[in-house]
């Protein structure tokens, strides 16, 4: 029912906003909607990614067969995700989108005006502790949570525990934060339709549109029918078993949006059908739908860098693959809200001052792609969990 009262608000807000901005009504009160709501994403969207990629990046276990588990566990997470951004860059290269409109705003100061994107890597390295928070470097802030993150793994696992149950309390705090910001989403919606239609209006290239979101689209199926099933092969795990023994939790991830949502299923059916050890099962699954994003990590790569080019901004291989692991970085520290993924590739985009009127045109397609991505994201959490158990799983049942 709130889904669907939310669905309703949405193109309420949709209609209204089309309806202002192309007839530039209530300009100056659909302008200021737009400031304050892309104020509180930029206070917001920062810490929050900041946090969650310390706290995917500092879970520690004192078992030491569990620590061995989880980084195996992880290698592979980080090894699939990368090859997912990867696949979107490709395809990106191959589809080649044309823009939905000429250049929307100005050029970002820090990436165009100066050409020098040499520079603008080495602005990543944060100077002090806190720059990156106040010139709000989205880049920067994520280079520090890596090394946090990372650092707290080598303490004592006492300490480590009481670092990640910090940043924990602060995640938390901040999805509270996030929930309300996503129930307010349809006046947010409705100021930056109007303005984005009132820019629009002259001509949309509805052809550009579409190859994005095909490009996003045909990322999450090769990931998912070419990419994950070699892994299980090179494993000598039969994919199309595994996926026939895991299509329930698929089906109810498709439906549901939510790979946390899902996970009760998701555990169910890797038990009951792929014979995963509950050792395994029980500790990767968990650790796999808070990092394991294949599909968002496609998303960011497709959605930043398409974004970046209907501003004006041309993308070369040193950027791509500059973006390819940003995306993925950015992908594993993904918080497990509504709209994560969107809202992690709005963060990156507001951080370069680039602006995002093309978000909104890709927003009533969001639902479809939250759907195929959050099934992708299962579907890999399977793969993963079932080569893990290939290996440490000593009383499993094994699909050759």
């Amino acid at each position: 029912m709130i889904a669907k009262h939310s669905g309703i608000l949405y193109a309420i807000a949709v209609a209204l906003g089309c309806l202002c901005g192309y007839g530039e009504f209530l300009q100056s009160v659909t302008e200021f909607i737009s400031n304050v709501f892309m104020k509180i994403f930029k206070c917001v969207s920062l810490p929050i990614i900041v946090v969650s990629v310390i706290v995917s990046l500092s879970q520690q276990s004192s078992n030491s067969r569990l620590k061995q588990i989880g980084k195996y566990a992880f290698l592979y997470t980080a090894a699939t995700t990368l090859l997912a951004s990867s696949v979107a860059c490709i395809l990106y290269t191959l589809i080649s989108p044309s823009n939905v409109t000429s250049v929307i705003g100005g050029a970002p100061a820090n990436v165009v005006r100066d050409g020098k994107y040499a520079s603008y890597v080495l602005d990543i390295i944060p100077s002090n502790i806190l720059s990156p928070f106040l010139e709000h470097n989205v880049m920067g802030a994520l280079l520090m949570s890596i090394i946090i993150g990372i650092a707290a793994r080598y303490m004592p696992d006492s300490e480590s525990r009481s670092v990640n149950n910090f940043f924990k309390m602060i995640q938390g705090m901040f999805l509270i934060i996030i929930g309300w910001v996503v129930k307010m989403l349809p006046l947010a919606l409705f100021g930056f339709v109007a303005g984005a239609v009132a820019q629009l209006k002259n001509g949309i290239g509805m052809k550009g549109l579409g190859e994005y979101l095909s490009i996003v689209l045909l990322s999450n199926v090769v990931q998912g029918v070419m990419v994950l099933p070699l892994f299980l092969r090179a494993h000598k795990i039969n994919p199309l078993k595994t996926l026939k023994a895991v299509f329930p939790a698929l089906s109810v991830a498709f439906f549901s949006k939510s790979s946390v949502g899902t996970l009760p299923v998701t555990l169910e059916t890797a038990e009951n059908n792929l014979g995963i050890s509950k050792e395994i099962s029980r500790f990767v699954f968990p650790l796999c739908t808070a990092i394991n994003m294949n599909g968002c990590a496609a998303f960011i790569f497709t959605t930043v860098v398409y974004v970046m080019q209907n501003n004006g901004i041309e993308s070369n291989w040193f950027t791509l693959l500059q973006w390819i692991f940003i995306s993925t970085i950015a992908a594993i520290g993904n918080a497990g809200v509504p709209m994560g993924c969107f809202f992690l590739s709005m963060s990156l985009l507001t951080g370069m001052d680039v602006p995002i009127d093309v978000l909104w045109l890709i927003l009533p397609f969001y639902a479809v792609v939250d759907m195929v991505e959050t099934s992708l994201n299962v579907w890999s959490d399977c793969c993963v969990v079932g080569i893990v158990d290939k290996k440490f799983g000593v009383d499993a049942k094994k699909l050759g």
